[in-house]
């Protein structure tokens, strides 16, 4: 076996593979060896189940501040925030990120922010300041890169949406006018007939549409959370949108006046607690006064704790008047979360798909969206 393949196969397998492999590991593998055992080789307590690699993290904010230090030092970010989500999960660290040397040492990342955002009601202040940092530092790094992809994709959608077709001869879109009638075209004139006229559509500061984001704060939902904020102040910034973000549990929280700044938004929710959909979409309901110019929002696993049927009563109301209905089941990287089929189903039915949605597909969804497009199709497309 060469040495390199010897080398990978002892941090694979640990401390116990020194007898067969003949040799222990030295220098920095040691070290990455000694970072991996605390966190893997332990039990929950942190005391280990074997032998020598099982030094485990404790209960000792110190030590686990190191550790972090430690990974962050030997492996690539990528790998440190799957520790760190392990290490939260298996050693019950949540405690221990109240306290401000172990937000200055973690690298910050969305689950980290989810966490962060679930301790907020129980945060010491002297370790706010910290999370905010930490808060910020992820939102920069969200905007840098969704935003322009976001106003790209809806500024577009808007221009074609205001496109016009019964256009001034100044304002005819030739192009499109041509493609769109090319089945007319004649060859004993060897042109084109137009049947049908395609214009650009006037230049306007008006708002052209209304964008409801009602987010499920349930824990669950976390990442969630944290996108919907972003991708929310986002579009508030456009002054063709007006938006609004609603966030629920059991109780809702209207945080649209705070889209300006989204480390504000992210902490005014409160991740955890039940569910109550129909509450939040009746109060979202009472802010959609043009429905066929509105695109509605409901991010949520759809487990719903509030009256069901009401809920769905209200969804086919608002897709009766007009509004453009989108359910997503999440809004992360991670992919579909476990979530109610039964409830999904059903609104498939009223020709409302639910499906899960990552952070770089969203901006083409609210550009389908904005222009009325077949929403089942592109969510068959996904």
């Amino acid at each position: 076996m060469s040495t390199e393949r010897e080398r990978r196969w002892r941090l694979v397998l640990g401390g116990a593979a020194d007898e067969s492999l003949g040799k222990a590991a030295a220098g920095q593998d040691a070290a990455m060896d000694a970072a991996m055992a605390a966190l893997y080789d332990g039990d929950a307590a942190g005391e280990g189940s074997s032998g020598k690699r099982s030094a485990g993290l404790g209960s000792s904010a110190p030590k686990v501040a190191r550790w972090l230090g430690d990974i962050r030092e030997y492996f690539p970010s990528t790998v440190v925030q799957v520790m760190q989500s392990d290490a939260i999960e298996r050693l019950d660290l949540t405690r221990l990120l109240l306290e401000p040397e172990m937000l200055a040492a973690v690298e910050p990342d969305v689950n980290l922010v989810g966490t962060l955002l679930s301790l907020n009601r129980v945060m010491p202040d002297a370790t706010k300041e910290a999370a905010r940092e930490v808060v910020r530092t992820v939102v920069e790094q969200l905007e840098r890169r969704i935003t322009q992809q976001t106003l790209s994709a809806v500024s577009g959608a808007l221009n074609r949406a205001a496109r016009i077709t019964r256009p001034r001869h100044t304002d005819i879109d030739w192009d499109r006018t041509i493609r769109a009638n090319l089945k007319h075209y004649q060859a004993e004139h060897r042109t084109v007939i137009p049947e049908r006229l395609i214009g650009y559509g006037r230049r306007t500061t008006a708002v052209q549409r209304d964008v409801v984001l009602c987010v499920d704060q349930s824990g669950s939902m976390a990442a969630s959370v944290v996108f919907s904020g972003v991708f929310a102040a986002v579009l508030a910034s456009m002054r063709s949108l007006s938006t609004s973000l609603v966030v629920f549990d059991t109780s809702v929280v209207d945080l649209t006046s705070l889209l300006s700044d989204p480390v504000e938004v992210l902490f005014g929710t409160q991740l955890g607690g039940g569910t109550d959909i129909n509450r939040a979409i009746t109060y979202s309901q009472q802010l959609i006064t043009r429905p066929r110019d509105s695109v509605f929002v409901l991010i949520s696993d759809l487990y719903e704790g509030g009256v069901r049927e009401e809920m769905l009563r209200r969804v086919a109301e608002m897709k009766a008047a007009g509004v453009q209905v989108v359910v997503l089941l999440a809004l992360s990287d991670e992919g579909a979360p476990s979530y109610d089929h039964e409830n999904a189903a059903a609104l498939a039915a009223l020709g409302v798909p639910a499906f899960a949605c990552t952070p770089d597909v969203f901006p083409d969804l609210m550009a389908a969206a904005i222009e009325r497009r077949d929403l089942m199709a592109f969510a068959a497309s996904e």
